[in-house]
């Protein structure tokens, strides 16, 4: 569950970049089947020229299809065959032949990086398929795997995956219903990267970029690089957008070491007010070639408007003397303001169109790195505890208290407090039990009715990647919500923080006796918004019988399983394709609570009085005792 409150959507800005599909300026932008012929605006232009702007319109000019680039397996018939999926009308469409192992590919007509694929299924769609990027039409490498599609606009970011290649197919594995594989429309994204130039050039055109955190999977760092930024800077393009944080950045590798002498930054209207233009050798020691004067960030930090009425701004950095490095970044120091409404003033993250670097040198075999495999070897037991001795081991376990360890999250009723009452072992099991007393417990400041029980491992015991797993019985009624899950240690740090840290939710209940949930919070995936799954057990089973709770985290993916029963699977690919970053690649805790009330519960049983999420009902079973969660054992099992 958040252990911090989420903060208010930026709806406005945010909600309809989940699925940019707009123009990439000098990139080429590519229905599938069209031969690659990039715009005029792909040749490097100097610096100081007017900039390429491409509106909705000018882009539409990329999807003259040509059909013959397009082959598939097979057609149901001569009037949908493969050129309707790429001719650039809607309501025409491709559908293969009756088979699970039907395939529709594209040859681009030149090696491009590619960002991202977007399929418009018909209601006979893809239940399992691959997208797949080829140099020569024959050796494939797979790049997006769906598991459980459901039809509708399917886009799939390749971002942070090195994807380059002339052709891209779609191969399905298993259709969802007994016709074809059907597609209105396969568009392919992307640009040939800049080579190597002894002439000055656009140096980053099409390379890969790097960030720190990011808001979502329309939003990665591969946009900065992609040639498109619209002319009033204001419409809603292609960008990077990082999350909410000062202290945040995004890099171009332009492939190898470089004379720059001029950067190009075309902003959104969230532009950085102040911040430092630095550049590597090797991606990691940072040297600083430029910083806005103190003139400069007085004058940016007084352009404080409503985000209805900010626009951007293209920053233009001749630099006083040409840098030498392979990598260059943009390290953001303070963000722009907006009146929320007057006369307060809200931030919110950096959002940069285009970062374009201006030289000589360069190369085009820049690359992504490959993305870390799963580990090999046997698991072994890391972490166990059966709760057998006399009291919590506090060797093993920290007590979270509200107001010290913790604040107030999410609405809940309960102060968390280190007693007997709310934690303690008892017949070989950890119980963490909810009490009632009115008015009675003070804790940061806040007055509660109720006290309850929350222990982690944090310091005692962090690690990265493994199988974990509990047995527990649960408390059923209205807005009890116990929970195990894992938390990423870093949350605490303020340039990361909640949900940027990572949370994996093992089980959660608000006290239906039916089922309990899972899910994964993230940038792009919090709060309402995670990727999360509902389990209902199987053959009348209940929560308030033992059950075993567990996920296998690997560099991979999550598995969820109740009682060894797969009850949701969430592979990176998947994941980072379409919603957001990846950003389980470090130290969690393990954490497990009883809390009261508060937006989970609320959201289903929308109960308000007496309390947010908790009826007078289980008020009164709380005041009658016996209100518990039982935990008989916690294992940690991780390989190497």
């Amino acid at each position: 569950m958040p252990p911090r409150t989420p903060r208010t959507p930026r709806t406005a800005r945010t909600t309809s970049r989940r699925t940019v599909l707009t123009a990439l300026a000098t990139a080429a932008v590519l229905s599938a089947g069209s031969a690659f012929a990039a715009p005029t605006a792909a040749v490097p232009q100097p610096a100081a020229a007017a900039a390429a702007a491409w509106d909705d319109d000018r882009a539409a000019t990329a999807y003259a299809a040509d059909p013959t680039a397009v082959t598939a397996s097979g057609s149901e018939n001569p009037d949908v065959g493969p050129g309707r999926a790429t001719d650039g009308n809607g309501s025409t469409r491709w559908s293969s032949d009756f088979a699970d192992n039907a395939w529709i590919q594209v040859d681009l007509g030149a090696t491009l990086r590619i960002a991202r694929v977007t399929l418009d299924w018909e209601a006979a769609y893809g239940k399992r398929y691959v997208l797949e990027v080829s140099r020569n039409g024959t050796d494939w490498t797979p790049f997006y795997t769906e598991t459980a599609g459901t039809g509708g606009s399917v886009t799939a970011h390749t971002y942070p995956q090195e994807v380059t290649g002339r052709y891209v197919r779609m191969r399905g594995v298993e259709r969802a219903t007994p016709w074809g594989y059907s597609l209105y429309s396969f568009k392919v994204y992307g640009g040939e990267p800049a080579p190597a130039s002894t002439t000055r050039a656009n140096l980053a055109l099409n390379h890969p970029a790097y960030t720190n955190l990011y808001q979502h999977a329309g939003n990665s760092p591969a946009f900065v690089t992609d040639g498109g930024w619209p002319a009033d800077l204001k419409a809603d393009r292609t960008r990077w957008s990082s999350d909410w944080n000062a202290d945040r950045w995004v890099s171009v590798d332009l492939g190898a070491r470089s004379t720059i002498d001029t950067i190009d930054l075309y902003w959104e209207a969230a532009y950085a007010v102040d911040y430092e233009l630095q550049v590597s050798d090797d991606n990691r020691t940072w040297r600083t070639v430029h910083r806005p004067s103190a003139s400069e960030v007085a004058a940016r930090r007084a352009d404080v408007k409503s985000p209805a009425e900010a626009t951007g701004r293209h920053d233009t950095v001749r630099l006083a003397q040409p840098a030498t490095g392979r990598y260059v970044r943009m390290l953001g120091k303070e963000r722009r303001s907006f009146h929320n409404p007057a006369p307060a003033t809200a931030q919110f993250g950096y959002s940069l169109y285009e970062f374009q670097v201006w030289g000589t040198g360069g190369s085009a075999t820049a690359a992504y790195p490959a993305l870390p495999a799963d580990q090999s070897g046997a698991y072994r037991t890391t972490f166990f505890d059966d709760f057998t001795a006399s009291s919590l081991d506090r060797s093993k376990w920290r007590v979270v208290r509200t107001g010290t360890e913790m604040g107030p999250v999410n609405g809940e009723a309960q102060a968390y407090v280190d007693s007997r009452d709310t934690i303690r072992t008892e017949n070989g099991n950890l119980v963490l039990e909810a009490k009632h007393c009115k008015g009675c417990t003070r804790a940061g400041g806040g007055t509660y009715d109720f006290t309850s029980g929350r222990i982690d491992t944090n310091t005692k015991f962090d690690f990265t990647y493994g199988k974990v797993s509990a047995r527990m019985k649960l408390p059923v009624g209205d807005g009890f919500w116990p929970a195990f899950w894992l938390l990423g240690s870093n949350v605490d740090d303020p340039a990361v923080s909640w949900p940027a840290s990572g949370e994996t939710d093992i089980m959660e209940n608000i006290g239906y006796a039916d089922w309990t949930s899972t899910g994964l919070h993230g940038p792009g995936y919090s709060a309402d918004g995670n990727i999360g799954e509902r389990q209902t057990y199987p053959g009348g089973g209940r929560a308030d019988q033992w059950h075993t709770y567990a996920v296998e985290w690997t560099p991979t993916g999550m598995r969820f399983l109740v009682d060894d029963r797969l009850v949701q699977e969430t592979t990176r690919n998947r994941l980072e394709s379409t919603r957001g970053q990846w950003v389980f690649d470090h130290n969690q805790y393990v954490i497990l609570n009883l809390a009261l009330g508060g937006a989970y519960p609320a959201g289903w049983n929308k109960v308000t009085t007496p309390y947010w999420g908790l009826p007078q009902s289980s008020v009164d079973r709380i005041a009658a005792g016996g209100v518990r969660a039982e935990v008989d054992w916690v294992r940690v099992e991780q390989k190497g």
